[in-house]
């Protein structure tokens, strides 16, 4: 493999299982994914297929039950749970359904609470946040509260949040799931644009096949596989 098509992100043999009481739910089996730097990948499946799973153990918000995971050359399966928040403070930008913004912040406010956990200045932070916002298309807004912005606009703050550390990989879990076709649109335009002009590397969940339609390439999951064809 050369170093161009090595692969940002590389999931082997990853096994996920939780516990209910004394009951154990297999998620995910033996799951293999390799994802290469730039790529903007579509992960589609029925509800409860572990799609939203699998999206949380490439950012390490969870750890598999057995398995690897490795980003950029490092094993985050195998950090310890002060250097993983660390490492996805640095390199993961999270895009959710419903915006989780802080309804008493500003939008400039919102989209600094990354930065809060780096040593820049007050000024320093501030001017990143402005720079989030006009790549969204929102730098008259940033002095708007979340409850004064439409749906759409609050998902464009949601992805300056996302954007304003520079992260190795946007993770966005049903991102248009909460909107309108025409908002939902200009937030895929958004995203193909940041995949695309700024070489972002996009981990899309979704059920939305318009939505998948977007990605450089999309793959199904279901009953702990992914497979390049949906399930019939």
């Amino acid at each position: 493999m050369t170093e161009s098509s090595r692969s940002l992100v590389s999931v082997k043999n990853v096994d996920k299982v939780f516990k209910r009481g004394s009951e154990e739910i297999h998620v995910l089996g033996g799951l293999d994914l390799d994802i290469p730097e730039g790529e903007f990948l579509a992960l589609m499946g029925p509800s409860g297929s572990g799609k939203s799973t699998l999206l949380n153990l490439i950012g390490g918000l969870d750890r598999p039950s057995q398995g690897s995971v490795e980003v950029g050359g490092e094993r985050i399966d195998q950090l310890s749970n002060r250097r993983l928040a660390a490492w996805r403070a640095r390199h993961v930008g999270l895009v959710f359904q419903f915006y989780n913004l802080m309804p008493v912040l500003t939008a400039q406010k919102n989209v600094e609470l990354p930065l809060l956990l780096t040593h820049l200045s007050r000024a320093e932070r501030k001017k990143r946040a402005a720079i989030a916002l006009d790549i969204v298309g929102l730098s008259n807004r940033n002095n708007h509260y979340p409850r004064t912005l439409s749906g759409g606009e609050q998902q464009r703050v949601g992805i300056a949040r996302s954007i304003v550390t520079d992260p190795t990989l946007l993770l966005c879990d049903e991102p248009t799931g909460d909107l309108d076709r025409k908002s939902g649109d200009e937030i895929l335009d958004l995203l193909q644009a940041l995949n695309r002009e700024q070489g972002k590397t996009i981990v899309m969940v979704t059920h939305d096949i318009h939505a998948a339609a977007r990605a450089t390439r999309t793959l199904y999951l279901n009953k702990g596989r992914l497979t390049t064809e949906p399930e019939e």
